[in-house]
């Protein structure tokens, strides 16, 4: 049995003032053939769970390339046609195959690509034909198209946000396709399009007792797999969107049935999923009140796994207005600034301009004298398994508070965001964090509360008022009762 494996994954946000070429995977993650490395990276797991399936069961694995970009603005075309065909011809020269399982994102936007995974999908299955078993997994803030659900057998989305189950998800991917091949099962997959867009957090409820039933409802009566598709409402696309994929053993009705029902479930869910979001004073005059620390306020736009810059210093602006300290911000991006502080040295004090570069609504850039307190080539942060690299980065300290800065854009994961820079997180009175969600569930070990700021900027964070131009459907909230309006 010969079996082909590749991963390429961005998230893209139309919106973005960023664009995203070639560098940009190379500099997040980049593995020729062979060269992945045994811990999974978010998109790739598919890769190290073949690995392990291949040994134990004695099939063959051909591995293809592996990439990933951090979340950015719109893919040059150029550079997503060399990604493309550098695995399409890696697939043909695997060929004869069994099976191709894939390690996508489901959010990639190119130049005059609007579905990058669903051209790459119709095109590897133009390549192996009807008889092959393609497999993929997706990360729940995709977009579900058409082009996805007709060339793959088999599509399986994380189900939880933050993603900590990326690996659980690559073994059941693996697992379905192995079970495929064997004619232990013959997929067949519904979809129910829940025409809304929201916020999902799967540590709160109503999600967490959604994602829970999901769980208990597959491995029986002929249910496969159930993906929540979340969507991403800063992917300017046709098919932005909730969506449920449900897959059955051979039994497309009871696939068709449960993919309404869950999605009317999560349709009436809208509204009511979104932690509390707070304007930047009211969270910092709740932090004040909280005795114990550290209490986590979380910048959730300006979120570079969102694909947006990173480099709002509006929550520290209010920080250093308010005279704080015991304080420590998790990360401002600005290589030029790291720059300046590496060629200063660790000790050095100097007037430094940092943060607010790229857009206008990031807040203005922070002017002062800081002291250079660590320096840390190529320092990188943990994701459960994963390890997420920050470039080089530094930790400059500036009225009393201890602020990240990085060459990489990355979202806060762990506290070891913080603790691999020199900063003790337990010891802080106030940490703020860039991130919408995936921080929750490493700094909830730490946190004696956790906050979330509501922080305008470059991310679109209000379907109702973002210039959508390719959005062919109605959906809500942009529509109150999108099942019943008129247009398509």
């Amino acid at each position: 049995m010969r079996v082909f494996c590749a991963s390429i994954a961005t998230e893209t946000n139309t919106f973005s003032p960023l664009r995203t070429d070639m560098s940009d995977f190379r500099e997040s993650f980049y593995a020729a053939p062979g060269d992945h490395p045994e811990t999974p990276t978010l998109c790739s797991a598919v890769m190290t769970v073949c690995r392990k399936r291949a040994a134990e069961e004695g099939w063959t694995l051909i591995e293809g390339t592996a990439t990933w970009a951090e979340p950015g603005g719109l893919v040059n075309r150029a550079t997503w046609e060399h990604l493309r065909d550098e695995v399409l011809d890696q697939l043909r020269a695997a060929l004869p195959l069994e099976a191709v399982i894939l390690g996508l994102h489901g959010a990639m936007v190119a130049q005059d690509y609007p579905d990058c995974e669903g051209d790459l999908l119709q095109r590897v299955r133009q390549i192996v034909g009807p008889d092959v078993t393609i497999g993929a997994t997706l990360d729940p803030h995709s977009h579900l198209t058409p082009l996805r659900v007709e060339n793959a057998d088999l599509l399986v989305a994380f189900k939880e946000f933050p993603h900590t189950d990326f690996v659980d998800a690559a073994v059941d991917c693996v697992d379905l396709v192995l079970r495929t091949l064997r004619k232990e099962i013959t997929p067949t997959k519904a979809v129910f399009d829940c025409r809304m867009i929201e916020v999902l957090p799967t540590s709160l409820e109503p999600m967490r007792s959604f994602v829970d039933k999901q769980r208990s409802l597959e491995g029986h009566d002929d249910i496969l797999s159930i993906s929540t598709i979340h969507g991403f409402m800063a992917g300017d696309v046709p098919e932005m969107g909730s969506k449920m994929l449900v897959i059955t053993d051979n039994a497309p009705e009871k696939a068709q049935s449960l993919a309404r029902q869950l999605g009317e479930e999560l349709f009436s869910f809208r509204g009511k999923t979104r932690p509390e979001f707070l304007v930047p004073g009211e969270a910092f005059d709740r932090a004040a009140a909280i005795k114990d620390g550290p209490v986590v306020i979380a910048d959730v736009w300006d979120n570079p796994g969102g694909g947006v810059p990173g480099d709002s210093t509006v929550l520290l602006h209010h920080a250093l207005q308010r005279g704080l300290t015991s304080v420590a911000v998790g990360t401002i991006w600005d290589p030029m600034a790291v720059r300046t502080c590496i060629s200063a040295g660790e000790g050095a004090s100097l007037q430094l301009r940092f943060g607010g570069k790229t857009s206008a609504s990031a807040g203005a850039p922070i002017d002062g004298w800081v002291e250079v307190k660590k320096i840390v080539r190529n320092a990188t942060q943990s994701f459960g398994d994963s390890i997420v690299p920050l470039g080089d980065a530094v930790v400059i300290r500036i009225e009393g508070i201890d602020v990240i800065l990085n060459t990489n854009r990355a979202q806060a994961f762990e506290p070891d965001l913080f603790s691999n820079m020199g900063i003790d997180p337990a010891s802080k009175k106030l940490l703020i964090v860039k991130s919408t969600n995936h921080f929750h569930r490493g700094f909830a070990r730490i946190a004696s509360q956790i906050l979330y700021a509501n922080v305008e900027g470059p991310y679109p964070s209000n379907p109702e008022t973002n210039a959508y131009q390719n959005l062919r459907r109605a959906i809500w909230p942009i529509h109150p009762d999108p099942h019943n309006h008129a247009s398509e």
